[in-house]
């Protein structure tokens, strides 16, 4: 069997086909991550007195971020699995700050429409409402006068993206920490995509509104490890201004049978490998190197982005801001567009309300005539749907265009319940056969 081919598939990311998905393959940055890694593939960070160089390593990497992110001598955080944990977790600390020091009793959250859709799954798990706050359909920022006209007593927690996914811009955080500091409503800022590039862009030489706990409203930031900070997956960090929200996330019980039981984050045991070599990365890249790698990532953005403008047939969404250029078209179906891309080899995200494609810019299409390419083929494919639409769309531009059509979004959902259910079908594999 080639491992190669097992592993990847018919995508060659190596190449700077994908959109996002791998966020650098430096081959000298992934052997020192795999050596680091089994160093310390043994250890776990639930065993802080077994594994103290772990303790202090992810220790570390908060205390990086923090300053990253210009936090105080009070600022602290955590390790986590993803960005997604990052955020569940920064809802749950919310939600139980309010509901133990404020006294709400049935605590909500207000995000926009764009935010990740990780915010809809912790309050799925944490039992809490959500509100989703309308965008400003030019700019695709979220509408601050619906926000505010949608707080209530119950609103524990204010968020904003930067950037969000969908379409690669950044909310309007100093308006979002100001309400939060009217209101007195803690505001998380969700930098899972864009964690290692904002605080970089000013010194690179691209400045951007400020985002971080300089604003005094910012009460909490998720910044993503494994994406632009080169890291392994999966890594992220949630960051908070002050111990007082901390310590609302973290499970606690005192009398259960098998002894006192405290952790920080959703899992007990974690893999303490993932900490070492994510510590590895950071190390390995310093200050300049993220600032070196920042500024490639986002000229490649903008030449992209410039470069689509002037293509007949399709429109970039908003302004992009950091890494993501999303993609829309008045004159076909957008989803055909992606489709004929992918059999050009391209892998790219297709997204809806309003249907758009996007591609997450990675330090892979920095490379000598990616840019060019994906130009090249966006615009030999756009005119030619112009000039012969497709008369029975198919692939993903099928899939798509019925999902947001159909008016039962349940059905939409178990179409995805089955999604799930395929991939882990093990049917025709002989490796499954076999007892262990």
């Amino acid at each position: 069997m080639m491992w190669d081919s097992f592993f990847t598939g018919s995508f060659k990311w190596e190449t700077g086909c994908a959109s996002g998905t791998v966020y650098n393959g430096n081959q000298a940055l992934t052997d020192i991550m795999t050596k680091v890694y089994g160093m310390s593939a043994w250890t776990n960070p639930l065993h802080p007195d077994v594994f103290p160089g772990v303790r202090k390593m992810e220790a570390e990497v908060v205390r990086m971020c923090c300053a990253m992110y210009n936090g105080d001598s009070k600022s602290c955080g955590c390790m986590t699995t993803g960005g997604t944990e990052s955020i569940i977790l920064a809802c749950k600390a919310y939600r139980d700050y309010a509901i133990n020091v404020k006294g709400v009793k049935s605590p909500e959250m207000l995000v926009p429409v764009s935010a990740h859709a990780a915010f809809d799954k912790g309050a799925q798990l944490l039992s809490m409402r959500i509100r989703h706050v309308p965008l400003d359909p030019i700019t695709m920022k979220v509408d601050m006068n619906a926000m505010k006209s949608m707080i209530n007593r119950s609103t524990c927690m204010l968020t904003g993206s930067a950037p969000q996914f969908p379409h690669g811009v950044i909310d309007p955080i100093e308006e979002i920490a100001e309400l939060g500091m009217k209101y007195n409503i803690p505001v998380h800022v969700d930098a899972c995509l864009g964690g290692f590039l904002i605080p970089f862009m000013e010194e690179a030489g691209y400045p951007v509104p400020r985002f971080d706990f300089r604003l005094k409203g910012v009460t909490s930031i998720s910044a993503d490890t494994h994406k632009y900070g080169y890291a392994p997956k999966g890594s992220s960090v949630i960051m908070y201004r002050e111990p007082k929200y901390r310590h609302h996330q973290f499970f606690v019980t005192p009398d259960w049978q098998g002894g006192i039981y405290a952790t920080a984050t959703i899992g007990g045991s974690r893999s303490g490998g993932i900490v070492a070599a994510c510590w590895a990365a950071l190390v390995y890249h310093g200050h300049q190197g993220y600032v070196d790698y920042t500024k490639e990532v986002i000229q490649t953005a903008k030449k992209i982005e410039n470069g689509c403008r002037v293509i007949p047939g399709i429109f970039v969404y908003g302004k992009p801001e950091v890494s993501v250029v999303a993609l829309g078209s008045h004159q076909f179906n957008v989803y055909a567009l992606s489709d004929q891309m992918s059999k050009r080899g391209w892998n790219l995200n297709a997204l809806q309300f309003p249907s758009s494609i996007h591609i997450a810019v990675t330090v892979l299409h920095t490379q000598s005539g990616v840019v060019e390419r994906f130009l090249k083929d966006i615009k030999e494919i756009s005119e030619s749907l112009m000039k012969n639409p497709p008369k029975n769309d198919g692939g993903n531009a099928a899939l798509y265009g019925m999902a947001q059509s159909i008016p039962d979004r349940s059905l939409v959902g178990e179409m995805a319940w089955c999604y799930l259910d395929a991939v882990y079908s093990t049917k025709g594999s002989k490796t499954a056969k076999k007892s262990i």
